[in-house]
């Protein structure tokens, strides 16, 4: 409660002086981070604009000068490149969530024929099954049959409408959908953790900063859980 208390007193103190914020945000982020947004721009003057992607994507786009002023990703390798190139603030950062990763449709990967994952090279959700397939020993049996895609809502997609058989997702994704069903949980696959700090070319530094620190409150963190992501 004190932290939202001095959350609402920044809004209150600054109220005239709203600013734009652009987060960039890993996709599975999408739906809780719009209905955290929705409550947020309620309380004061700032407007949060969105970049939804895969997390390798949008480091990417922050490596080329595109704007963002916070930066949130689903794997921490992706924050730890930026940093190494001091293109995030590193005293803001910190990682508050977690998830788990699933296989939807068929869990039976050795029998379907197309399995749709997020292409590894750019999406964590990607790079973290081919780690569990790799520790599992199946990642070179099952190559031939991977549709690699931009991202986990891709993914989603592809399972849902019939256009994979199987595909590994998020737990918090396969939630949001009525078109696909949880084969197996993965309880046994790499570490997931979703890093956020505000880049070192932010334009609106202080804007970003009351949204990260929003982010962190009872109110952020009741939507989060409700989504079905780990909190920290």
């Amino acid at each position: 409660m004190p932290r939202l208390l001095t959350v609402l007193m920044l809004f209150v103190s600054l109220r005239a002086n709203g600013a734009d914020v652009f987060v960039s945000a890993a996709a599975s982020l999408t739906d809780a981070l719009r209905e955290i947004a929705s409550s947020y721009e309620k309380l004061g003057p700032d407007r949060l604009v969105f970049n939804f992607g895969s997390s390798g994507m949008l480091a990417r786009q922050i490596e080329e000068g595109a704007p963002a002023d916070l930066f949130i990703s689903a794997d921490e390798a992706r924050m730890d490149l930026l940093q190494q190139k001091r293109l995030i603030d590193a005293k803001t950062r910190v990682s508050i969530l977690s998830n788990v990763l699933v296989i939807i449709g068929s869990a039976d990967l050795d029998r379907v024929d197309r399995i749709a994952i997020g292409d590894p090279a750019s999406v964590p959700a990607g790079t973290y099954a081919r780690e569990y397939l790799q520790k599992i020993g199946l990642w070179d049996r099952i190559q031939r049959k991977l549709i690699p895609l931009e991202n986990v809502r891709a993914v989603l997609a592809a399972v849902g409408s019939g256009d994979a058989d199987a595909g590994f997702v998020y737990r918090t994704d396969a939630m949001i959908s009525r078109n696909v069903r949880v084969a197996r949980e993965i309880t046994n696959g790499p570490a997931i953790s979703y890093p956020f700090a505000i880049t070192a070319n932010a334009t609106s530094r202080d804007a970003a900063l009351r949204f990260l620190a929003y982010l962190k409150s009872a109110p952020a963190i009741a939507v989060f859980r409700r989504y079905g992501f780990i909190v920290h």
